[in-house]
């Protein structure tokens, strides 16, 4: 969160937003057919693992680095991070496909701090749209159905998993499409709601003490 107070600091690129959304969309998209078990055998996981690298994975490290040198701090690291937990998901569904497994403890640890650290990166962005809010709610629930499944042995998760894949990919598809379109149409074409949260004034400084009305 950048001081209002302070002049914004002019972008060194344009936003790369839309593309990291429209990668992960891609990459949501190519994990649909294996997640609702309509594609299986090792062709359809070397060829999710592939999306998931380059779109997923890749698409979305390019649009976290850019963030991150337009000195957008909370986009930068949202993308950045997760792009690296897409490169987990190519090398999971990779080695799937060569009869590896990977340690499913070690995954679950990793899930589990995923969503510490996905909670408050929620909030703060309910303080930017309530779309993006639904758009990071919808990714700590399947973190959530993913613990439930591992840890708690919940069973019949596989298509609450698949769907919720599938309303994160339209989200960040519709996301994009939104910063894409209506600027160029001149009207909300895809409208965007207001903030969830609104962020208290910053409180005003103290008024200085001088020597003389001290004196006084």
């Amino acid at each position: 969160m950048q001081d209002s107070s302070r002049p914004t600091p002019t972008p060194a690129f344009a936003d790369p937003t839309p593309l990291g959304l429209i990668a992960l969309a891609i990459g949501c998209a190519a994990l649909l057919p294996v997640a609702f078990g309509t594609a299986t055998g090792r062709p359809a996981l070397e060829t999710a693992a592939v999306f998931c690298l380059l779109f997923g994975c890749f698409g979305q490290l390019l649009s976290g680095v850019v963030n991150l040198a337009n000195k957008n701090l909370l986009g930068g690291t949202v993308f950045t991070a997760f792009a690296f937990n897409w490169a987990l998901n190519a090398w999971v569904l990779w080695s799937l496909s060569r009869g590896v497994v990977p340690d499913h403890q070690v995954l679950l640890a990793t899930e589990a701090a995923s969503l510490l650290l996905f909670v408050p990166l929620t909030y703060a962005f309910g303080f930017y749209s309530k779309l993006l809010f639904a758009f990071l709610l919808v990714i700590d629930v399947l973190y959530v159905f993913k613990l439930l499944r591992g840890y708690g042995h919940v069973s019949g998760l596989e298509t609450p998993i698949a769907l919720s894949t599938l309303v994160l990919g339209g989200i960040a598809l519709y996301i994009a499409l939104a910063m894409l379109v209506n600027p160029s149409a001149g009207r909300a074409l895809f409208p965007v709601p207001g903030p969830l949260f609104v962020a208290r004034p910053a409180p005003e400084p103290a008024p200085a003490v001088s020597g003389q009305s001290v004196a006084a």
